[in-house]
């Protein structure tokens, strides 16, 4: 099956009329969920979207001592041997605190971004669906995995951008340039204006998402993958085993995610640290890539494999366990 359809299917799907409807193609079940959630409702979305939220602030939040250190080593690759040192010698000279520099910029912004990157997946998923019809958005689920996911993320690293530039100058530049999240965005704004917490966005678009579309189509094939090698239905199975493999396929998905963005990462850390003022983005990324090269690219890249896999497998585990409980199917294979 190719990933792609062809121009003329892609026509006739979108002029032809149809009347055929993609619940039974997305998830098989009642059109009402267990817990009284019409699926597709506002309320469907209005939970998905509390779901990422709960899902993406406190596990980026819980890694920030990790975030730091990658951080601050993207920024300059001597600082530090290795995490557990950076550890001891921050802790040494900021105190204990210190490795949780950037945590409310943390828990604020990956919020925002949950709450765009989950319930808006779940929009488009449906509504591109819905163009295209039930047969269609089976035969190539991986484009509509694909453009969903896209167009999610751009919503949601708007919503993103203001905190990750808070974060970001907060964590590389010692000592922290801000003692909180409101002091940084009072400091930043004073400077540069309110465009000044923007000016990361376009490498963090370019950044996040390839992240999301590989997250996202990745855990949906991978999923679907784990479901066709068991020998029941997925929905024979308890939710403690479907959260299990909803684990399993984010951190794979999750490893993905973390080598084909790295490059992207490094850069935004490198842009939100040392632009001047007055300079373009594109000026800041040439700039910046004629100092550390290629090579440069791929500076923390282990640490953030590590990170990444367990905050993804965390994340679809947090996700698909607050749409159970609420009374969702969860997430992944129309077996």
């Amino acid at each position: 099956m190719p990933l792609f359809p062809s121009s003329s299917s892609i026509n006739t799907a979108f002029t032809a009329p149809s009347s055929k409807k993609t619940e039974n193609f997305w998830i098989r079940a009642p059109a009402e969920s267990k817990g009284g959630i019409k699926l597709y409702s506002t309320d469907y979305y209005l939970a998905c979207t509390l779901g990422g939220i709960l899902a993406c602030g406190p596990t980026h939040t819980a890694v920030t001592p990790l975030d730091l250190v990658k951080c601050r080593r993207q920024v300059n690759p001597t600082l530090y041997t290795g995490n557990f040192q950076a550890w001891k010698s921050i802790i040494a000279t900021e105190g204990f605190g210190g490795i949780w520099t950037g945590l409310g910029a943390t828990l604020i912004g990956y919020s925002f971004q949950g709450a765009g990157k989950y319930g808006f997946y779940e929009l488009f998923k449906k509504k591109y669906a819905d163009i295209v019809g039930e047969e269609t958005a089976h035969n190539y689920r991986t484009s509509l995995y694909l453009a969903a996911s896209a167009s999610a993320e751009v919503i949601a690293d708007v919503l993103l951008c203001p905190w990750e530039a808070i974060k970001v100058r907060t964590q590389t530049t010692i000592p922290p340039f801000a003692s909180s999240v409101f002091d940084g965005y009072k400091k930043i704004t004073a400077v540069e204006g309110v465009s000044g917490l923007y000016k990361g966005l376009a490498p963090l678009w370019a950044r996040q998402v390839p992240y999301t579309m590989v997250k996202f189509a990745s855990f949906e094939r991978t999923v679907e993958a784990i479901y066709n090698m068991l020998p029941k239905e997925k929905s024979d199975y308890s939710m403690l085993t479907q959260t299990g493999v909803s684990f399993l396929g984010g951190y794979i998905a999750g490893v993905f995610c973390a080598v084909v963005s790295h490059p992207a990462d490094v850069m935004v850390s490198k842009i939100n640290a040392e632009k001047q003022p007055g300079e373009s983005v594109g000026a800041a990324v040439g700039r910046i890539y004629g100092k550390i090269g290629f090579p440069g690219l791929w500076n923390g890249l282990p640490v953030r494999i590590v990170m990444i896999g367990t905050l993804t497998g965390l994340q679809w585990l947090l996700y698909d366990s607050f749409k159970a409980v609420v009374g969702l199917p969860t997430t992944g294979s129309k077996k």
